[in-house]
């Protein structure tokens, strides 16, 4: 039977456990606090459509818990530096890790041609412990494209679901790309395998590393900001900042910045993940998400007012946490 640990017990983490128990996988979940207790009292439940199913993961410690086929991180990009180096009793020397968080991960130069290639990034690993303590020839990558909601400990609510892509960093097809995109979708979860996982990275982070921030900022969701003429504009130049890095990175789409705000506004009104996480008491990812692309730009020579002004202010609104929202 496969095995896989989900690092992070929250609704990304718990939307995947369920599908991979579906699958018949052998699932934990990295868990601790009252989610833990949740967990191995009550289980993990999951709705989705209408359905409402319980699972029972394993759940406890790394240590408890021990090697694994795979590892899932699905914790928020912000905590993996200091949460990194506890997940060595996971990892055996056949183990795959697969990173879903938001932002830029930190292997995301590893081998990768070009002007930042090996370069990590201070913004996403500052003491380098994630390059210590992940394979760097067993990891894959993954984008999100679904939305899901934590109505309590280990009890999660799916609203929406497109898509979760996977890739190896290299391009390559290989038997666990292919054995990760299985167990997904026979979990229910539409799993798509791409040979550009990089691109799928970039192109995800494009979109979110203006809206969300923002977000935080003003406390106004996805169609208040976008009906704004001043902030829509605000919008466009920090995207076309970025698009001038992927240009140089060779990883800028076909799309342009005004087809990608339509395709946000088409989704209609929505709270970015930071407002959500600013209103909840909850670090936001402001370094793997806006502070990557300020760090990259900096590396390419990319001047970056835009992007590095919105940086400042909102590194400044987060050190204020959530109770500056209520003076």
């Amino acid at each position: 039977m496969v095995s896989a640990a989900i690092v992070g017990a929250g609704a990304i983490g718990a939307w995947l456990a369920d599908a991979l128990d579906r699958a018949g996988w052998r699932v934990s979940m990295l868990a601790r606090g009252t989610t833990l207790a949740a967990l191995r009292s009550a289980g993990l439940r999951v709705e989705r459509g209408g359905e409402s199913r319980r699972s029972e993961p394993a759940a406890g410690s790394a240590t408890e818990l021990g090697r694994q086929d795979y590892v899932f991180l699905a914790v928020k990009a912000q905590a993996l530096p200091a949460l990194a180096e506890s997940l060595q009793p996971l990892i055996g020397p056949q183990t795959t890790v697969i990173s879903a968080t938001n932002g830029i991960p930190w292997w995301f130069f590893d081998d990768f041609a070009g002007p930042l290639c090996d370069q990590p990034l201070q913004s996403v690993d500052p003491t380098g412990s994630q390059a210590r303590s992940f394979p760097r020839g067993r990891i894959l990558g993954s984008v999100v494209h679904a939305t899901a909601r934590v109505l309590a400990p280990a009890h999660v609510q799916l609203v929406a679901a497109d898509r979760i892509v996977i890739g190896a960093p290299d391009g390559r097809s290989s038997s666990r790309v292919a054995e990760v995109a299985s167990g997904l979708r026979l979990g229910g979860i539409n799993a798509v395998v791409s040979e550009g996982i990089r691109q799928e990275i970039w192109a995800k982070l494009w979109g979110n590393m203006n809206m969300n921030p923002l977000s935080a900022l003003t406390g106004s969701g996805t169609a208040g900001m976008l009906g704004d003429p001043d902030i829509r504009e605000l919008c466009l130049k920090m995207m076309q900042e970025m698009r001038e890095c992927g240009e140089l990175l060779g990883l800028a789409g076909a799309m342009s910045a005004p087809e990608r705000i339509t395709v946000t506004q088409r989704l209609g009104d929505f709270k970015p993940s930071m407002l959500a996480d600013l209103e909840a008491g909850r670090p936001l990812e402001v370094e793997p998400q806006l502070g990557a692309v300020v760090e990259i730009a900096g590396r390419l020579g990319v001047a970056a007012p835009f992007c590095r002004a919105i940086l400042g202010l909102t590194r400044l609104r987060a050190a204020r946490g959530s109770a500056g929202a209520r003076t």
